[in-house]
């Protein structure tokens, strides 16, 4: 790992403002080497063929509607926002078709697109719609679409480079490029040289479009930072954003957001500077953080909704098709990375789509290989992480997560020790991710809606711990980003497989603590879910644990006392005030369970504590006047109104299924019975169960790491 750095910190004062690059377009994704060999592929490989169709097609609706470059004026959503994102896209697109085609009518329509650019940009103001709290963009309400916006132009230009004449390239470099390059590194200076997701796409902006229009001195402050110190800039975010193990401290969601311009800018650099061997620097963190991206999704492809997350963003987005192929031809070609390419049904039109098209169509693909693992968070790993558990095929995995990572910045929720289910391609225990509407200009000009501070961010909008119905760290942000959950223990065998982690700073004087199994059963045709929660302290709280859940509770072991009238909001605030309380029943000390069907299958919770407890059904939708909110969500909330310390142990077992077009049900009861703690202390909780008549006890050592867990 140093010597790569060594290298690139000669590398980097050898006078390269002085010595400018080699000019060859394009040599960003496709290369004019390898110009010959991808149109060959396109005709050969059925990958490639089907991927350059649908560029090709777009290529031809933007120019069959003509050029539109329109004043910006309207937020996320609206027609100007749309219209120069489409417009950067279409670029993109025509660039491509023009140097596979060689039809010269798609690099006429990138220049006269650009051309129209270069006339207006330099009288635009800052954006109308831009809003206090954030440096605005010129053509968008904010500065990273405007980042976004130059990442694919600049791509789009160097593919039709050599087709504009001069004179044009002129006018667009100095009326549109260069006055994108000073508003970036100037009005956008902060942003330019912050750690963060919206920092790496200003740089890699600048430093690529450094490299195109050969603008060294742009380069340098990209990959060093404003000052050309080192403290900021691409290398400084490969050091302090991902983790030793590549996990992305924003979480999941913004990792594929962030990785774009990551693979981006370090092909743009390897393509212009191979001697550097960016994608070895910082001990090769671009492909752990890659490979991290692929194993924080479950096997439908979903990414764990954790923090500020879109639910509906999966592996198939376009981040990941680049990192993807990017990985599998410039990095490592690892065969598995083909079966991820498989499923995203499409790779670039580039030098390395060739290679990961070529290599499908050999029959190389093998299945993805999703592991369990621990993924250390903080750029020296040592600010707690996310444990994921996996166990089955990729065809009907089981899959938890349990979040004990630190806050993930501004996008971070306060869900210290989250679980997340999955089981038979879906979710079982879920989490809601963001309250966002995107770019629906109606709901909120598309950003994040009020409700995801008052709800979605909220500790009982997630599947942990409460107390006194407050947020962790009183939902304050400095507060929560000074702390980090800990780690007691992490195993992964294929009998038994524990994650197991401790927060001691949520609340004063309250320690939080959750150990969560998959555990192996003779028998039985899935793994045992074990969840043990636990809350000390030496003072009396109310303790909740919410489990959010997706399916219909069919059985129950306690009388359900519905409300049928009046029915209230289950408390003011912390996101208490937007459940309804539909029941709310007692339970004993014994073995209460709750039974859910999901997607044709049962998962029955076995629910036991050290005292009795409530349990309380509720449903997302109070206070709620302009219906942001999905009305469907739904949990069981195991409440004990007044303990110094409280034990939740859960045993969710997976069973049977339902077939309505057969009017079929087979193995809807539970094999699971008699649940019971037996003994709970500072040290120790034990705890014991029967399956199919054989009895179980477990042991969770929490100050033995070498012998945490027995089972007898």
């Amino acid at each position: 790992m140093m010597g790569i750095r060594k290298i690139w910190a000669a590398a980097l004062v050898l006078g390269t403002a002085v010595q400018g690059f080699a000019q060859q377009h394009p040599n960003i994704m496709l290369t004019k080497a390898n110009i010959a060999a991808v149109r060959q592929g396109v005709a050969k490989y059925p990958l490639l063929r089907s991927s350059f169709n649908e560029v090709k097609q777009q290529a031809d609706r933007a120019i069959a509607k003509g050029i539109d470059v329109p004043v910006p004026k309207d937020g996320a959503g609206g027609y100007t926002h749309e219209q120069h994102k489409q417009n950067y896209q279409s670029m993109n697109a025509c660039g491509i078709a023009y140097q596979v085609t060689g039809d010269k009518k798609y690099a006429a329509f990138v220049k006269d697109m650009l051309l129209k650019y270069a006339a207006q940009y330099e009288s635009w103001p800052q954006h109308p719609k831009k809003k206090s709290n954030q440096i605005p963009g010129k053509i968008f309400w904010q500065c990273l679409n405007d980042f976004v916006w130059q990442v694919y132009t600049i791509q789009a230009y160097d593919l039709v480079h050599d087709a504009i004449p001069a004179g044009d390239r002129a006018t667009i470099e100095q009326h549109l490029f260069m006055p994108i390059l000073h508003y970036f590194t100037n009005e956008c200076k902060e942003t330019f040289d912050l750690i963060h997701n919206h920092g790496t796409w200003c740089l890699s902006a600048v430093g690529m479009t450094g490299y195109v229009i050969n603008k060294p001195d742009y380069v340098q402050m990209a990959l060093k930072g404003s000052a050309k110190d080192g403290k900021t800039g691409f290398l400084a975010q490969l050091d302090q954003l991902f983790s030793p193990d590549g996990y992305y401290t924003e979480g999941p969601y913004y990792q594929r957001y962030a990785m774009l311009p990551f693979v981006i800018f370090a092909k743009t650099i390897q393509q212009n500077q191979p001697q550097l061997q960016i994608f070895k620097y910082h001990n090769s963190i671009l492909s752990k953080a890659i490979d991290a991206s692929l194993q924080l999704t479950y096997t439908n492809g979903a990414f764990f909704p954790v923090n500020d997350a879109m639910k509906d963003k999966t592996f198939q987005s376009e981040e990941l098709v680049y990192g993807v192929d990017i990985a599998y031809a410039d990095i490592k070609s690892q065969a598995d990375l083909l079966d991820v390419a498989k499923q995203q049904k499409r790779v670039m039109v580039s030098d390395a789509g060739l290679r990961v098209a070529k290599d499908i169509a050999a029959g190389k693909a093998k299945p993805f290989q999703y592991r369990s693992a621990w993924l250390s968070d903080g750029n020296k790993g040592d600010e707690g992480g996310l444990g994921i558990l996996r166990s089955g095929p990729n065809t009907d995995q089981q899959c938890i997560l349990l979040k004990a990572a630190s806050q993930g910045m501004g996008h971070g929720h306060f869900d210290r020790l989250n679980l997340l289910y999955y089981d038979n391609g879906g979710e079982i225990f879920s989490d809601y991710g963001s309250a966002r509407f995107l770019n629906i200009e109606s709901k909120f000009g598309g950003d994040y809606l009020p409700e995801n501070k008052t709800w979605a961010k909220q500790t009982v909008a997630h599947n942990t711990l409460v107390a006194d119905e407050t947020s962790h760290y009183g939902g304050e942000l400095k507060n929560a980003e000074k702390y980090h959950p800990e780690l007691l223990k992490f195993a992964a065998s294929e009998q038994l497989q524990v994650i197991s982690a401790e927060e001691d700073h949520a609340y004063d004087g309250i320690k939080m603590q959750r150990t969560s199994i998959l555990f192996k059963v003779p028998g039985l045709d899935k793994d045992l879910l074990i969840d043990v929660v636990r809350g000390l302290s030496g003072k009396d709280h109310q303790y909740d644990l919410p489990f959010w859940y997706q399916g219909h509770i069919t059985d129950q072991s306690f009388k359900t006392n519905v409300v049928t009238n009046n029915l209230k909001a289950l408390g003011k605030k912390d996101g208490y005030q937007h459940l309804w309380l539909n029941s709310q029943s007692n339970l004993h000390n014994g073995d209460d369970h709750i039974t859910i069907l999901n997607n044709l299958r049962f998962y029955t919770i076995h629910i036991a504590a050290d005292s009795a407890m409530q349990v309380k059904l509720v449903t997302l939708g109070a206070n709620d006047p302009n219906m942001d909110l999905r009305t469907e969500e739904k949990a069981f909330i195991l409440s004990k109104p007044k303990a110094a310390n409280q034990t939740f142990v859960t045993v969710t077992e997976t069973h049977g299924r339902t077939d309505p077009t057969g009017e079929t049900t087979t193995g809807a009861a539970s094999n699971v019975s008699d649940l019971k703690v037996l003994k709970d202390d500072e040290t120790q909780t034990i705890f014991a169960f029967r399956v199919k008549q054989k009895a179980y006890k477990l042991t969770i050592n929490y100050t033995n790491k070498n012998n945490f867990i027995q089972i007898n």
